[in-house]
Parts: C-alpha cells; sequence; structure tokens
C-alpha cells in the first residue's frame, strides 16, 4: 500500500465526504487518486483563503470534520489567515499541504520551507509525515485532535515522496468516540442553588450551545430563573431564538461596556464560549464586582480560564444543561415561582418595548437615499424565503440584521469568529455545501467580499444556488468607527478626515466582477428594486449577485 492511499483511506474510515483545496504541483499524489475514490468531492477554490474559509464553515454548519488540500508554503501563508479564524470558530478540520521531496531539504528546494512552523501558531497540532508508516498514525490523531473539545484545526504536511512510499501499515480509525465527561450533580445543584437565589441573573451563551444543540435547554434554564440572555460579540451561531423575550443580543468589545450592560446582574452564568473577546481594553471586570460568576464548560480549557468562579461544572452542555433544569424545577419554591413569573413578565414587556422602538426607528429613516442600514436590513428580512440560512459579513449592519431578522436557533445564522474580514463569501460556499436542503444568503460588507472574490468563481464552478447581497457603501466603514473609537480613548485630539478608508476613484463593480466569474447579477438601489432583484435572485435557483446601495458613515 502506498502512502498516499493510507492517507486517503483514513479520509473515508473518519467519514469524510468533502475536501476543499487550491492543488499544486506537490499535490499530485492525493489529486492523481480522486478518481479512485468517488465518495469524496473536491470542492474547488482560487485562492487558498477561500479553501479554508469555506472548510470552516462547512465543519460549523455539519457538525463534520472538514479537510483542506493547500499547496506548500506560499499556499499555507495565504491560509494563514482563514485558519487563525477556524482556529478562533473551533472548527474540527484537518489541514493538509503538499511539502517537497525530503530528499531535496538540505537544497533549498524551490517553494520548500519549514511548513509545520508556519502553522503551528494557528491549530491545535503541526505535524509533518516524514515516512509512510506513519501516516495511518498521524491521520487518525489528526481527527481526535481535532474534535477533542474545544474542537480546532490541525495540520498535517505531506512529503511527495512519502506519499509515494510502500507501507504495511494502514488506516487507523476509532469506530465511537465520547469526548465530553458526564456533568457533575453537586456542581451543577450548586450552580442551580446560585441562580435560585438570585435576584437579577444573566446567562451569557457561547457558540458551543448551538453546537451541542442544548439552545432550547438553556432557554429552559433562563426561564426557570427570570434570566436575561446575551450572546458574546462575535459569534458563528444563533445558539437560542432571536425573538425569544429573555433574549437581548450581542454584548460590546470591551469589559467596561459589557459591565454597564450587566451593572444590575447579581448572578452571570457563563456557558459554552471563551468570555470574553475584547477589541479595546478596559480595566476592570465585565460585570460587578460583586457579581457571583458561574459557569458551564464542556472543556476543562475554558472553565474558569479567565474569571474566579463562585461555582462551575465540567460536562457535555446539553445534559448538563437538562440536568440543571431538573434540579431548578425540584428546588423551586413556590414564592419564588411566582417571583420569577412576574420576572418573565417584565422581561417579555421589554422585549416588546424594544421591538417596537426598533420599528419606529426604521420608520424614521425609511426615506433617507441611500438607505441606511436599518431600513434595508429590514427590508431584506421580509423577502428572504421561509427557512433561508443567513450567512452574515455585514460588519456595521450586523446589529440591525441581528434585529431585523428571526433565527430559531442553529442551523439559521452563521456568522464569522476571530475578527478577521472575508469570511463570508467562502463560508457561504461551506454552509450551501453543508445544508444543500436550504437556501443560503450572504450579506457581505463590500470591503469584506474584496478579501474574497474567489468564491463567487467556486460557487458557479459547483453550481451552488447562493444569493450574495453585496452592502456597497464604497468604504470601511467599520475602520472609521474605530479609529473614532481610538481617538476617543486615547484622548488623540485629532479629527483629521479618514485616511485610505474610502474604497473609490474607481468604485468597485460587484456586478462586473462577478460576470466575469460566472454569476448574474443587478445593482439596486430603490426599495421596490431590491425586493424585485431578491425574488429574482432567489428564483434563479442558481448563484446570483445582488449588489445594494447604501448609506455612508456620516
Amino acid at each position: 500500500m502506498l502512502g498516499r492511499h493510507v492517507f486517503m483511506e483514513s479520509l473515508v474510515a473518519h467519514g469524510v465526504e468533502r475536501m476543499f483545496g487550491n492543488p499544486g504541483t506537490t499535490e499530485s499524489p492525493l489529486l492523481d487518486s480522486l478518481a479512485d475514490y468517488p465518495s469524496i468531492d473536491y470542492i474547488v477554490a482560487l485562492h487558498e483563503g477561500v479553501a479554508v474559509g469555506a472548510a470552516n464553515f462547512y465543519a460549523q454548519a455539519s457538525g463534520k470534520s472538514a479537510v483542506v488540500n493547500l499547496h506548500v508554503a506560499p499556499g499555507l501563508g495565504n491560509a494563514i489567515g482563514m485558519l487563525y479564524c477556524a482556529y478562533k470558530a473551533n472548527s474540527p478540520i484537518v489541514v493538509t499541504a503538499g511539502q517537497q521531496d525530503t530528499r531535496m531539504r538540505l537544497r533549498d528546494p524551490v517553494l520548500g520551507h519549514d511548513l509545520v512552523a508556519m502553522a503551528e501558531p494557528v491549530v491545535k497540532w503541526s505535524v509533518q509525515a516524514e515516512t509512510a508508516d506513519e501516516l495511518g498514525a498521524i491521520m487518525h490523531r489528526a481527527f481526535k485532535i481535532a474534535n477533542d473539545p474545544p474542537a480546532g484545526p490541525v495540520f498535517v504536511a505531506l512529503p511527495i515522496n512519502v506519499m509515494e512510499q510502500e507501507t504495511v501499515h494502514g488506516v487507523m480509525a476509532s469506530a465511537s468516540v465520547g469526548r465530553t465527561p458526564t456533568p457533575d450533580h453537586d456542581a451543577l445543584t450548586q450552580i442551580a442553588d446560585v441562580l435560585l437565589g438570585a435576584n437579577a441573573p444573566v446567562i451569557v451563551v457561547g457558540d458551543d450551545v448551538a453546537r451541542a444543540g442544548a439552545g432550547d435547554m438553556l432557554i429552559e434554564v433562563a426561564e426557570a430563573v427570570g434570566a436575561t440572555v446575551w450572546f458574546e460579540a462575535l459569534r458563528g451561531h444563533a445558539a437560542v431564538p432571536s425573538r425569544h423575550p429573555h433574549v437581548r443580543g450581542g454584548l460590546p468589545v470591551d469589559a467596561a461596556a459589557i459591565a454597564k450592560v450587566l451593572a444590575t446582574a447579581d448572578t452571570v452564568l457563563l456557558c459554552g464560549g471563551p468570555f470574553f473577546e475584547d477589541v479595546w481594553y478596559a480595566p476592570g471586570l465585565p460585570f460587578a464586582a460583586d457579581a457571583k460568576v458561574l459557569q458551564i464548560e464542556a472543556s476543562p480549557e475554558r472553565l474558569g480560564r479567565n474569571f474566579a468562579l463562585h461555582a462551575g461544572a465540567l460536562g457535555a452542555l446539553k445534559p448538563a444543561l437538562i440536568n440543571l433544569v431538573a434540579i431548578l424545577n425540584e428546588r423551586q419554591s413556590a414564592s419564588h415561582g411566582a417571583t420569577v413569573a412576574a420576572r418573565n413578565i417584565a422581561l417579555r414587556e421589554q422585549a416588546d418595548s424594544a421591538r417596537a422602538a426598533h420599528t419606529a426607528r426604521v420608520a424614521r429613516a425609511g426615506d433617507r437615499r441611500p438607505m441606511p442600514m436599518s431600513v434595508l436590513m429590514d427590508l431584506l428580512s421580509s423577502c428572504v424565503p421561509p427557512g433561508t440560512a443567513i450567512v452574515d459579513e455585514s460588519i456595521t449592519a450586523s446589529i440591525d440584521l441581528e434585529r431585523s431578522f428571526e433565527f430559531g436557533g442553529y442551523g439559521d445564522f452563521f456568522g464569522g469568529r476571530g475578527g478577521g474580514i472575508g469570511q463570508g463569501l467562502p463560508g457561504a460556499l461551506g454552509v450551501q455545501l453543508a445544508m444543500p436542503q436550504r437556501r443560503v444568503m450572504c450579506v457581505s460588507g463590500d470591503g469584506s467580499a474584496m478579501y474574497s472574490i474567489q468564491a463567487l468563481w467556486s460557487a458557479a464552478h459547483h453550481q451552488l444556488p447562493i444569493v450574495f447581497v453585496i452592502l456597497a457603501n464604497n468604504e470601511y466603514r467599520i475602520l472609521k468607527h474605530n479609529i473614532d473609537a481610538y481617538r476617543q480613548r486615547f484622548d488623540t485630539g485629532s479629527n483629521r478626515p479618514y485616511a485610505n478608508m474610502d474604497l473609490s476613484g474607481p468604485n468597485l463593480g460587484f456586478v462586473d466582477l462577478a460576470a466575469g466569474m460566472g454569476i448574474d447579477g443587478q445593482r439596486v438601489s430603490d426599495p421596490d428594486d431590491v425586493r424585485r432583484a431578491i425574488a429574482d435572485a432567489f428564483a434563479a435557483n442558481a448563484p446570483r449577485i445582488v449588489e445594494i446601495a447604501i448609506e455612508g458613515k456620516r
């Protein structure tokens, strides 16, 4: 058996259905073997970052391990940014790159470099196969580490000569592995008692709750104690229904601002996330100094990592929350139940008031042209077919998108983690491949789209019926907001123009760009034209682009 056969058989044994890649010469053994493995589809990308970005969201949407095939040092280098984002998103991905023949390593061959060292900072494990005898064991370990909580990418370098070596050591693959411990009943009881004694409990939910399918259980916990529910500022999923009266939205991006939002909370339960990923430094804790902090995590790495806990529990999130609900119901008194019922009524009234305020805000801005973000997001939410999955990289429009669209839970919404831009377009490829039964709409800013515009070609090549909506304000609006924040935080006294943040001279033309990659589209600005363009795009049942002129920063 050749090394390349061990590699391919390992993918089959681990249930891999798709490989995302941008091929090169050192990948010839792999590419030449694909015909013998028809169960594995090769998804072609024109840039390595697009391949990793698509694999990242595919892993998130499918719940399966993704595999990426890159090309030596420059190819891996091109993918590092997206690999970082996949690392922050906890995506189980096995990233491979072809490597030059190891017999040439002392000759400094063209494209040769230390791939293991290049990948190491942004993966859980980085390794090069030195002989074909190692390949079976390496691939087994790669899939194991990628899926151990918290999940994340691993990297395997595949020298071309190793892939062609003979070996008698075949595939290793575990039939079934339980990776999360059973939650401790005493720890959950302690958490329950603290929640039952709280006057103003808050729950902050992370993406792991969505991945575990535990959103309904988390809502039951919130209803049992009358807790408000917030998301992390950067999130990849809708863990719980966005219109539930307890759900408020995303938290800010620095400790002081979070603390202001959570100022009245005397108890904060953190569940299923890295809590917190700040953008700006601010002193102090992200909650009141006397607040009791609780945490439930599936990974010991995260439990109590950043904050001292009043109580914490380690265990698989869904059974942990199921057990917590049972304990809460068992220990709750009649008088406390009445208090919680009053809290829940108040939370519903607050949610109704916030919804009415958003509707009024949209109405006040309805006549402005170009359309402001709030008006467009409200319009888009009324245009999409039921069941459409939204891939969001709208950046500064994301708050309005969150307020306008209704997400029922996991699978309805996908966003990028890590803060790197350009994830939306390739991410939509991965979501559509993972969820072929659903329609997918990607909403991206124009600046973000240009980081990975080649994804449009892959959508056309693989006939993926994605509707790409490009928000065209001809600027990096998020950078303008951030430089305003920088000037205020560091008291620079500057009021200079926004340098190098406008995407004009010339303006970008996304309809023309898309046409050059085989995708039809329209540029629109009027609300009625937007409605028709979105309807036409979905009716085409093919990849389409709708470029929409929106208001810039004033």
